[in-house]
């Protein structure tokens, strides 16, 4: 027959049924096992308030014993003894038990309130009538001999001590002389003691149940909540808003972690579809622009008719082709990974590829391009930097007046280190330029190299150098 796994049998079954609980559940759980713990060890407590109970009522059955043989005799209730002699005994065992001064509780106030401590008798000699309650004769006792020798418990029933009441008693059932006595003490069913336990006890056990169900139902409200807005978060952000973010660490501090990686993650997502956008209206600038050109020139070349000026038309459509392609590569090494590879890049080496790749162009208008500044480092892609700063120098070659100077300087400051490029031209404030043909205003690619620095924690600040511009790319250290 195949046996079922349960959570008790089984460590897997057990760490399943776990993983399957909720934390209101489980606090629920824990809190309940809390108060069953607390009804066990109220269980035991009374057990052991019931022994004491008994342990007390037996050492004073003992006492009182010990005093009523004391006033007996050796010889008492001998062969020689008559009725007369029974009866007196009798009679001394009655008043010894009636005395004022033998117990604080008689048995007229134990059978009215049930409190223990009220002394019961019986005395049976060989010749006469017995004295005392005859029930302890006969009742069914149970032996008591951790308490001492001659020492039971009995279970009195309702009318055999008292009219509406079961009694237990200790007794003490030993012969002295001829004489059959039987002396005990009716044990207190709830000491003092044994009520207190009981009362605080069972307020604890209370209060920990209702605190651990208000706790789970607190928790599980405020976790509802805060994964309601995690999810409204998420849900947003699947539909391109950004504008919300989870619940920090006041909502719910358990959600702490999950909170502070999701946050990571939509500032990342953000992030890569903010550059994304950008890139991709920087690619469709770069497009443009060599497709706009190569198509004007295409149809310039049909109409020529100089073989020279046709020769000259088809190198240029060709150099427009070669930058459409250009672009397409740089699109495809984004596209499959190339460009998220950090590593440590120095700004002033990039500074000085830039000056090799557009001297040749910038001599063309007599314009000179400068590197200089310190050797800096910063953790980042090194061809989207270098695209980046190629891209701002580009701009700052295109508006340099002719025999104009495009100055490179990378440096540290602080707590960053930067990279600028200081050209000549009419500056951000001054008068629009005169458009160069092939040339774009200062504010195209610029959104391209700021998602680039935002991709590398960097920031883009454009400062006026009277004349031209200054744009400077800082990096944090």
């Amino acid at each position: 027959m195949r046996r079922h796994s349960t959570p008790w049998n089984s460590g897997s079954g057990w760490r399943r049924w776990l993983a399957e609980r909720t934390s209101t559940q489980l606090a629920a759980s824990l809190a309940i096992m809390a108060a069953l713990a607390l009804t066990g060890s109220l269980l035991i407590t009374g057990q052991a308030a019931r022994l004491d109970q008994r342990q007390q009522a037996a050492l004073a059955a003992l006492a009182d014993f010990a005093a009523i043989a004391v006033k007996l005799p050796p010889d008492a209730g001998g062969e020689q003894m008559t009725e007369s002699d029974a009866a007196y005994w009798s009679a001394f065992l009655s008043a010894f038990q009636d005395g004022p001064s033998r117990e604080s509780i008689t048995l007229e106030e134990t059978c009215r309130t049930g409190r223990g401590g009220a002394g019961v008798r019986f005395i049976r000699a060989p010749v006469g009538k017995p004295a005392g309650l005859a029930a302890l004769e006969t009742v069914r006792v149970e032996r008591l001999s951790r308490l001492g020798s001659g020492v039971y418990l009995v279970r009195l029933a309702p009318g055999q001590l008292c009219p509406a009441r079961a009694i237990e008693a200790v007794i003490v059932k030993r012969p002295v002389g001829a004489l059959q006595v039987i002396v005990g003490r009716v044990v207190d069913p709830a000491g003092v003691a044994w009520r207190w336990a009981v009362l605080s006890v069972a307020l604890t056990g209370a209060l920990i149940l209702v605190s651990g169900l208000a706790a789970a139902t607190f928790a599980r409200r405020r976790l509802t909540s805060a994964i309601t807005e995690v999810s409204v978060a998420l849900d947003r952000a699947a539909v391109g808003d950004f504008s919300r973010r989870a619940p920090d660490v006041a909502v719910a501090p358990e959600l702490t972690a999950l909170s502070t990686q999701v946050n990571r993650t939509l500032d990342r997502l953000e992030e890569l579809l903010s550059w994304l956008r950008d890139s991709a209206d920087q690619l469709a600038h770069d497009f443009r622009t060599p497709l706009a050109r190569a198509s004007l020139r295409l149809d310039r070349l049909m109409e020529a008719d100089d073989p020279a000026e046709r020769a000259q038309l088809g190198e240029e459509a060709k150099q427009d082709l070669a930058d459409i392609t250009r672009a397409m590569n740089e699109a495809m090494a984004l596209r499959d990974g190339e460009a998220w590879l950090f590593e440590n890049v120095r700004l002033d080496v990039l500074a000085a590829a830039c000056v090799e790749l557009y001297q040749p162009i910038a001599d063309m208008r007599g314009i000179r391009i400068v590197a200089g500044g310190e050797p800096v480092s910063v953790l980042g892609v090194r061809s989207l930097l270098q695209r980046a700063v190629a891209n701002l120098v580009d701009n700052a070659v295109k508006f340099s007046p002719e025999g104009g100077t495009v100055t490179l300087r990378a440096f540290a400051a602080d707590d960053e280190v930067a990279i600028s490029i200081a050209d000549q031209g009419p500056g951000m404030s001054g008068p629009v330029p005169a458009r160069v043909e092939g040339t774009d205003s200062h504010g195209m690619g610029l959104a391209f190299v700021r998602a680039i620095l935002r991709r590398h924690g960097g920031r883009m600040t454009i400062d006026d150098a009277a004349p031209g511009a200054i744009v400077t790319a800082h990096f944090p250290r």
